[in-house]
């Protein structure tokens, strides 16, 4: 029963920022869409921040993060690395959109917001610098162009913004962002000698 209530407080919680925003929500708005009292949903879930946190770092826990970078380590050249990132950052977005939204919500109105922000964005650059070195490995990287460097790119091209700069404020579909992403990383970051050779 009490798995029961903390699941229920915070389907009903996700639900009301999803629907009004963040800031706009308050424990006893919870407790009513919840059905509960607002002691029940302070006991089993905590402060609305709590209930921020639990959101975010279930997430960024299944964000796949650590299983992309161990895919994409198998892949032979930067153009398949590449792809493979896109695709595998773009299913991961898409799989969290709804927390992604919660926490932008967030972030102008709740000083913990950003705590969150830098633990799941670094817990993702992390994986992504191990996918900048393997592509440096691949000697796949334009000239001049270091692993770090090349990991602040990758972060620019998929992190949480680019993805919902496309699809939220510029309408693309994720078919259609994924493909635009590809094609900008790969400009970016390639050595034209390795395209030309596949």
């Amino acid at each position: 029963m009490a798995a029961e209530t903390h699941r229920d407080i915070i389907d009903a919680a996700r639900r009301l920022f999803l629907e009004r925003g963040y800031a706009h929500v308050t424990v006893a708005d919870i407790a009513r869409e919840a059905g509960t009292a607002v002691k029940t949903v302070y006991t089993s879930a905590g402060s609305r921040l709590d209930i921020l946190r639990e959101t975010i770092h279930h997430a960024a826990a299944h964000s796949g993060g650590e299983g992309t970078a161990e895919f994409i380590r198998n892949s032979e050249d930067g153009p398949s690395a590449i792809a493979l990132l896109a695709h595998r950052t773009r299913l991961s977005n898409e799989h969290h959109r709804e927390s992604i939204a919660i926490l932008y919500s967030a972030l102008p109105v709740q000083e913990n917001a950003a705590e969150l922000w830098e633990e799941g964005t670094s817990l993702y650059f992390c994986a992504l610098r191990e996918i900048a070195s393997h592509l440096d490995g691949l000697g796949a990287l334009r000239p001049g162009l270091t692993v770090d460097r090349c990991a602040d790119e990758l972060f620019f091209c998929f992190g949480l913004n680019a993805w919902r700069t496309l699809v939220d404020d510029l309408g693309r579909t994720w078919d259609q962002a994924e493909a635009e992403l590809t094609a900008i990383a790969t400009r970016i970051l390639m050595d034209e000698r390795g395209l030309s050779t596949g």
